[in-house]
């Protein structure tokens, strides 16, 4: 293991250690403040954050953009901490901090029995939505890159199976994937990243084309599995709700299977949109998501 891997996993068994045996509001407010520390020494993806944000919200102005994006290193700060955190809770407590909205959605679509794809992004707590969701619902297979540091993902992979869950490492994805939506069970992705431009489509997100996966609406089509848009939101209290919205109808017997993977991701990345507008402090905004833009015309 490199030095530095050694370091990260014994700071974070550290921490980890630590903040277990503080009170939940402590813990989380030890969060917030690494997270402003974080975001003032940060100063390179800091500006990537505002300039995301700039072009996201043209209206706003320069000191509205600044405290937006401290505020993202806020609440990633709170989100880190709070997976330490969350990592030594009983069942009990864990069922304790969520609260649903639209559960009959996930529900009505499992009981159609061709699997669930339960369509997410990098908002709110995605991993506290996985470890809830097969606690709460059902286990399910949560689609990830494994981190860098081997020592560190072993101990995200310990918190993510706990109740069930699976972990599919995305470069062998697709058979895992294909297996558990046979068998009617959910598979978690994350949709919002930046890709290549062979690796999906250009769709329009905050107004500006968008390199996006294609996976799940080709998926849907493949399988007829059901595509339910799902987030999660850190409440002012400290608890989670877990949103659920009415499953995405994919046209089947469209004659143009292109243009309807187009059109189901458009509208996958337009409802990730409308959750990032309603809590911008909660999403990744330092993430280089429009990095790839169509070619210009020769």
């Amino acid at each position: 293991m490199k030095t530095r891997h050694r370091f990260e996993a014994a700071a974070a068994s550290l921490v980890g250690g630590l903040v277990g045996w503080l009170p939940r509001a402590v813990a989380l407010g030890v969060g917030r403040a690494l997270g402003s520390v974080w975001g003032a020494l940060d100063a390179r993806h800091r500006a990537i954050a505002v300039a995301n944000l700039r072009a996201a919200f043209p209206d706003w102005d320069e000191a509205r953009l600044d405290r937006t994006a401290r505020g993202v290193y806020r609440h990633f700060g709170t989100m880190v901490v709070d997976i330490l955190w969350l990592a030594r809770r009983s069942r009990e407590q864990l069922t304790a901090l969520v609260e649903f909205e639209g559960r009959e959605n996930v529900t009505a679509a499992m009981a159609r029995g061709k699997g669930v794809i339960n369509c997410t992004a990098h908002i709110g707590n995605w991993e506290m939505h996985g470890v809830g969701h097969g606690l709460l619902v059902e286990p399910l297979g949560v689609v990830a890159r494994p981190l860098d540091n081997p020592a560190l993902d072993a101990r995200l992979c310990a918190l993510r199976t706990a109740f069930g869950n699976t972990v599919i490492y995305k470069r062998k994805a697709l058979a895992q994937v294909m297996r558990l939506l046979r068998d009617g069970k959910g598979v978690a992705l994350l949709l919002d990243q930046n890709v290549q431009a062979s690796d999906g489509i250009f769709i329009r997100f905050f107004g500006r084309p968008a390199a996006t996966t294609t996976v799940a609406a080709a998926l849907a089509l493949k399988t007829g599995c059901a595509l339910v848009p799902c987030r999660t939101t850190l409440l002012a209290d400290g608890r989670y709700r877990f949103s659920y919205e009415p499953a995405v109808e994919v046209d089947l017997e469209a004659p143009d299977r292109e243009a309807e993977i187009a059109r189901v991701t458009q509208l996958l990345a337009a409802r990730t949109e409308a959750w990032i507008r309603d809590t911008p402090e909660q999403w990744l905004w330092i993430h280089k998501r429009w990095k790839t833009q169509p070619k210009a015309p020769a």
